[in-house]
């Protein structure tokens, strides 16, 4: 992203690389960043018209349905999906969260971006997308990225009082 923004992308895509985010939503995803005059939209697959891979088994459903009920419990974002890892942002949002020093990797990148947005106030939207079975590549989410993934939460909220 920070390359993206030296290159001087006045918008800047962020998208897994497992092909389980459609490009296709990519004209969707700007042309509702501008009509909607926001920050950043969401490809979200947990808002009304979103659905997600049939493939997806009981577990990795589950997994995901209480990770984004666990992070919305503890930090009240207004987000539905708050894991999601397809997005457009604006330029100047990426600045003004200053994603050069997000603390996180793994997952919870996702939910300190997030948090970030929401507490700078600015405007989020989702965009319902259908999250499809990845193609290529395994997944990364081994136990170290799951703790970490539920310290992050608490690590925000303490930050902030």
């Amino acid at each position: 992203m920070t390359r993206a923004m030296q290159a001087g992308a006045e918008y800047v895509v962020q998208m897994d690389s497992d092909l389980s985010h459609a490009p296709k939503y990519l004209p969707q995803l700007l042309g509702t960043l501008l009509s909607a005059d926001a920050d950043v939209v969401i490809g979200s697959r947990y808002v009304a018209g979103a659905s997600l891979a049939s493939e997806w088994s009981w577990h990795r459903r589950a997994l995901s349905s209480f990770a984004n009920y666990y992070v919305r419990a503890l930090l009240h974002l207004g987000i539905r999906d708050v894991t999601a890892g397809f997005k457009i942002w604006r330029t100047s949002a990426l600045e003004t969260i200053d994603v050069a020093s997000i603390r996180s990797n793994g997952y919870s990148f996702q939910v300190e971006m997030n948090y970030r947005s929401v507490r700078h106030g600015l405007k989020i939207v989702e965009l319902p997308i259908h999250f499809a079975e990845r193609r290529e590549g395994e997944s990364k989410m081994s136990l170290r990225v799951q703790l970490e993934s539920a310290l992050v939460p608490f690590t925000l909220r303490r930050r902030a009082r």
